[in-house]
């Protein structure tokens, strides 16, 4: 079993060094890219969202994981997946957390947002590069495109973020790391606008404490696209 001092351990410049530039890219292709693509095809921006993000941003977090990964000397196997990346069996502790965190950060987020909305009115909670109108026939295809995207997100960033930085960084930082992991993670949505960022604090540090004291990163999974997804879904079909 690969134990806690053999990992190696990964400070706060370190962490920002991967955060910064993640915070950069991601801003970078959503507030250039993405509109360019989107005027020059005549396409919906959320196109070129699911297609940007998910190959010019998730993809590379990916690919930034394994790079970590292979500097610490280790190869992607089963062992490597349960012990040093921590996606170990679902136990029911398991499940009552995931489950405690996705009720009690819907009910933050819900009440951020009906607070906002009473402070500066009515507004869109989505960044102008993710606005779209729920399907309608002849763009039901967009959930084909969806898919893949949501794969990619949710495995890219819980694979970097929660998998190969959060154990490396709870050696440096001991039990107060999920504070700076959330700090750090939020910072790689800065693109969203604040508003968005807001409404995402709630799970951005939930999900960091849970699976900071799960030790298990099947619950950032959980947690992350369990979210995600049915809320995607549900926008979809007009239904929130």
């Amino acid at each position: 079993m690969i134990t806690k001092t053999e990992i190696k351990k990964l400070g706060f410049i370190g962490s920002f060094a991967i955060y910064i530039p993640a915070a950069i890219l991601m801003y970078g292709l959503t507030k250039y890219l993405i509109p360019f693509l989107s005027r020059t095809t005549g396409q919906e921006t959320i196109l070129f969202w699911f297609i940007v993000a998910g190959l010019g941003i998730f993809l590379p977090l990916i690919i930034t994981g394994l790079l970590m990964l292979r500097y610490e000397g280790i190869r992607i196997s089963k062992r490597t997946l349960i012990e040093r990346l921590r996606f170990r069996n679902i136990s029911k502790r398991d499940i009552l957390w995931s489950f405690a965190g996705l009720v009690l950060v819907g009910l933050l987020s819900g009440l951020i947002m009906k607070g906002l909305e009473l402070l500066i009115g009515t507004f869109d909670h989505s960044p102008a590069f993710m606005s779209f109108e729920p399907l309608t026939k002849g763009r039901y295809w967009l959930l084909l495109v969806w898919f893949p995207y949501w794969i990619l997100n949710i495995i890219g960033e819980e694979f970097l973020w929660r998998g190969v930085m959060l154990p490396r960084q709870e050696v440096a930082f001991g039990r107060h790391a999920w504070i700076i992991h959330g700090f750090g993670w939020g910072l790689f949505h800065i693109a969203f606008g604040w508003q968005l960022l807001i409404t995402l604090l709630p799970l951005i540090f939930i999900q960091s404490y849970i699976v900071q004291r799960t030790k298990n990163s099947w619950n950032g999974v959980i947690l992350h696209g369990g979210l995600n997804g049915p809320s995607f879904i549900a926008i979809c079909f007009g239904l929130i």
